[in-house]
């Protein structure tokens, strides 16, 4: 955590924005520095993820990335998750987002499609409250990953 606390205000938003593309997000989780421990900097993270308004998630909607097939997924898979992309966002308006930290290569594919077959059942606001928590979970797992990596812990 030392290394997290001591960053430049710079370096930490960038390394903050990769987890979660909110500008909001990374500046709140930033000056609420000095974190005493790894659990208090996601309490943290959780937090201000849980504050955002919807413009700021349609800010890190936009530089989200359509979630990846494992590269061994048949052609089929490729065309049945383009079609279901592309009819979430034609029904939302953004990107499907999902946090698929845990799962095996092997399940990603099913998980998906199931999740965003499900969804597209959401009312437009239910579907809001979903996809926050989403990047909410992947903020969390992106940070813990970006800490793991570049020994800010």
């Amino acid at each position: 955590m030392e290394h997290f606390n001591a960053a430049s205000p710079q370096e930490l938003e960038q390394a903050l924005l990769s987890c979660l593309c909110s500008l909001r997000w990374a500046r709140r989780v930033a000056d609420h520095r000095p974190y005493p421990d790894v659990d208090s900097l996601l309490a943290a993270a959780d937090e201000a993820a849980y504050d955002l308004t919807w413009p700021d998630l349609t800010e890190a909607l936009a530089a989200e990335p359509l979630p990846a097939l494992p590269p061994d997924a048949y052609a089929a898979a490729h065309t049945a998750l383009s079609a279901a992309h592309a009819a979430y966002e034609a029904r939302f308006g953004h990107v499907f987002v999902i946090c698929l930290d845990g799962l095996s290569p092997s399940e990603t594919l099913d998980r998906l499609l199931e999740a965003i077959r499900s969804r597209l059942t959401n009312d437009p606001e239910e579907e809001r409250g979903v996809v926050a928590d989403e990047l909410r979970r992947l903020a969390r797992a992106r940070l813990i990953s970006a800490l793991r990596g570049a020994g800010l812990c």
